[in-house]
C-alpha cells in the first residue's frame, strides 16, 4: 500500500463496495509490507560453483530453508543487486554458462534448498557477495537455525560504506533453542 504506484483509490473502492455488502463485518487490513518494506538487505558469499547437467549453481552461505523461507513458501524471488531475475527454466539453456545464468543454493543438507535463475554481468567467483534486496525483515522473524545453520550475523552499513556488526550467532544460540 506504501508503493508510488500502489492505487489506493481503487482499495478504497474496493474497501467500500465490501462494507456496503457487509457492514456487520469490521475489516482489518493487515501492514505487511506497508511497514516492512525495503527494510535491508541479506548479504550472502559464493563458496563454491558447482555444474550438474550443464546447470552451473552457486552455493552461498545462506540457506533458502532457514533464511529465506518466503521464496520457497510464497513463490517469491527476491531482487539479487546487479542481477537480472530469470524464469527458472533459463539455467537450462544450452548457453547458460556463456551468459552468466546461475541457479542460487543454499548450504543446507536440503535437496531443495535452492532458488530460480539469474544472469550475472560476469561469472561469479568464489568470495564474491550476493546481494538479496529487501530480505531483512522475514530474514529477521522466520529464521530457523535446521541442523545448525546459523543465522547470517546482523549488520549496520554506514552511509560511508562501513559495516558494523551489531550481532553475531553462535553454537550455543543453537544449543540453547533445544534446551
Amino acid at each position: 500500500m506504501t508503493r508510488k504506484d500502489y492505487d489506493v483509490e481503487h482499495l478504497i473502492y474496493i474497501l467500500k463496495g465490501l462494507h456496503q455488502r457487509y457492514p456487520h463485518l469490521h475489516i482489518i487490513l493487515e501492514p505487511g509490507s506497508a511497514f516492512a518494506w525495503q527494510t535491508g538487505p541479506l548479504v550472502a558469499q559464493v563458496v563454491d560453483i558447482v555444474e550438474n547437467h550443464g546447470i552451473q549453481t552457486a552455493i552461498l552461505n545462506v540457506s533458502f530453508t532457514c533464511h529465506m523461507p518466503d521464496c520457497l513458501e510464497m513463490p517469491y524471488q527476491p531482487e539479487v543487486r546487479g542481477a537480472e531475475s530469470l524464469p527458472f527454466e533459463a539455467a537450462l539453456q544450452p548457453d547458460a554458462k556463456a551468459q552468466n545464468i546461475y541457479r542460487l543454493g543454499g548450504n543446507s543438507c536440503l535437496s531443495g534448498d535452492y532458488m530460480g535463475s539469474w544472469r550475472f554481468p560476469r561469472p561469479l567467483e568464489v568470495g564474491q557477495e550476493i546481494v538479496f534486496e529487501d530480505m531483512i525483515h522475514y530474514t529477521t522473524v522466520k529464521t530457523t537455525m535446521f541442523n545448525g545453520i546459523m543465522h547470517p550475523s546482523i549488520v549496520l552499513e554506514h552511509e560511508d560504506g562501513t559495516r558494523e556488526t551489531l550481532r553475531t550467532y553462535t553454537y550455543e544460540d543453537y544449543r540453547d533453542r533445544m534446551d
